[in-house]
């Protein structure tokens, strides 16, 4: 869909003949501050009418494919108000009775004046209630009349170098092109731009330009009235606001070329430019500074506690990730190594890190496949939780899954090592509602989870032998028929009135 900006006046001119359309574009409505589309013929006039609802429509009569006449009725049909000037060399009186029936506001024949369409528009305008528009754009008209005919191509250059200038985010570049811009537009052989330290505010010369030219040899008395001469080398301020960041001048004293106010008016006006363009790069430094710091500390928090999958989608959407503690849904998972305590006993430090660290790996990384969240480590106990810090689809089952494939790399591991080193994971899995946030102090802090889910999460790992995944009645019901599952007796749970219903997982599915 085509977009206008919001703060000018919106014109849709629909004509057959391109050098119409084009000097109406460029040289009527343009520098009189308008906003153009332009279509060239009635059917795509219609639809871009109805698209992108112009402030006014010039339409011509005469069209392949609707005429001006089906345009109007069309417009009607769709009961859509857009006030309209009709510009045509075709017509009569029974045309015109019909057309202003339609809705037509005003009837300009061709060929016409500048004046005489301005005017048309001006009068329409009023109609439609745009006086403050219209107004702005009649002073600026009033002040460009003048030099219309003969400045016309320069403003409109203007325009795109400015356009070009503000767009440019690159600094080194933005800095150069601004010079480059100066020298196009003023025709000047030497251009600089001066930029105020934002500490020290000392200046300094940040570009400095040269366009290439023959030498001119002037005697010693012309050289001292050319390094006299204001009007051969002038100077404009860079300024947003009252503060001043520098300023942007242009020499012609090597071809003794005089610039003239007009240069000087175009200078200013570029500077204008300059100052936005060079504020919103500084701006737009300092905001991807500030990102890249808050990525930074998201990525210090985060990366050891998730997958680096999960971390890249934090830093791509760090809203999502609310400060402080919120109430969320989750599954908590808990894995705890059974007969580690008799194995700590009989086994020599060196072995007893290394074995441990194994199974702990193993426990982590299956965790992590399932995008899981390592909340942390207590001896030979593994915590994570899923659907936190972002939210997941299957957050249950994945908790469920990452249960079962720590017992089968455990079962990998273990084909590797001696059977006294060969320890299984008691699991068991809760879901329900938690505290998800940062717990500590300032020098010492931790994403965690807090709350019954976690304390029930933890009694079923308790209860739980080794080599099997117990799970609470919140999560045996979200998974449905992807798991099977062999109810238990109830157990007490602390903080519970009622005892939970147990249950075993058997086998599970894959993830629907």
């Amino acid at each position: 869909m085509i977009k206008f900006t919001t703060h000018r006046i919106h014109i849709l001119v629909v004509d057959d003949s391109p050098e119409i359309r084009e000097f109406l574009q460029d040289s009527v409505l343009e520098p009189a501050g308008y906003e153009v589309i332009t279509a060239n013929n009635g059917k795509l006039g219609l639809e871009l009418a109805l698209e992108t609802q112009p402030d006014l429509i010039l339409l011509d009569y005469e069209m392949p494919k609707m005429n001006g006449i089906e345009v109007l009725r069309a417009l009607q049909g769709h009961n859509v108000a857009i006030p309209v000037i009709l510009v045509t060399s075709y017509g009569s009186e029974s045309v015109a009775v019909e057309v202003f029936r339609l809705g037509v506001r005003d009837y300009v024949p061709k060929p016409f004046t500048i004046d005489d369409l301005l005017a048309s528009i001006d009068r329409v305008l009023k109609e439609v209630k745009l006086e403050r528009e219209r107004d702005e754009l009649l002073n600026r008209l009033k002040s460009m009349n003048a030099e219309l005919t003969q400045r016309v191509q320069e403003l409109d250059t203007l325009y795109h170098v400015g356009k070009s200038v503000t767009a440019l985010h690159e600094w080194d570049k933005l800095l150069e092109r601004i010079v480059d811009a100066a020298l196009y537009l003023t025709g000047a052989m030497d251009g600089a731009l001066i930029l105020l330290d934002s500490n020290t505010r000392q200046p300094t010369v940040r570009v400095s330009r040269t366009r290439s030219s023959e030498t001119f040899e002037t005697p010693d008395s012309d050289r001292n009235f050319l390094t006299q001469s204001r009007s051969l080398m002038m100077a404009t301020p860079i300024q947003v606001g009252d503060q001043t960041l520098g300023a942007l001048t242009v020499s012609n004293k090597r071809n003794r070329q005089p610039l003239t106010k007009h240069d000087q008016r175009l200078l200013r006006m570029l500077s204008d430019y300059a100052a936005i363009a060079i504020e919103n790069s500084r701006l737009l430094a300092k905001l991807e500074a500030q990102r890249e710091r808050e990525k930074k500390q998201l990525r210090d928090l985060f990366e050891h506690y998730v997958s680096p999958a999960v971390v890249e989608r934090i830093l791509q959407t760090p809203e999502n990730v609310r400060p402080g503690g919120v109430r969320q849904t989750i599954s908590v998972l808990f894995a705890d190594l059974r007969g580690f305590t008799t194995f700590t006993a009989k086994t020599s430090p060196e072995t007893l890190i290394s074995v441990l660290n194994r199974h702990i790996a193993v426990a982590s990384g299956a965790i992590l496949e399932a995008e899981g969240t390592l909340d942390k480590f207590m001896g030979d106990e593994v915590m994570a939780f899923f659907n936190a810090p972002l939210a997941q689809s299957h957050y249950a089952f994945r908790a469920v899954q990452a249960a079962k494939r720590i017992l089968a790399a455990t079962a990998l591991v273990h084909e590797k090592l001696p059977p006294n080193q060969r320890l299984h994971f008691g699991i068991g899995v809760s879901t329900g509602e938690a505290i998800v946030g940062n717990v500590g102090t300032h020098d010492l802090v931790n994403f965690t989870v807090v709350g019954h889910t976690v304390n029930k999460a933890h009694t079923l790992q308790e209860i739980a032998p080794a080599g099997k995944i117990y799970i609470c009645r919140r999560t045996r019901e979200l998974l449905g028929d992807r798991i099977v599952a062999q109810a238990l007796p109830p157990v007490n749970i602390k903080g519970q009135d009622e005892p939970e219903p147990v249950y075993e997982v058997v086998t599970i599915g894959s993830e629907r």
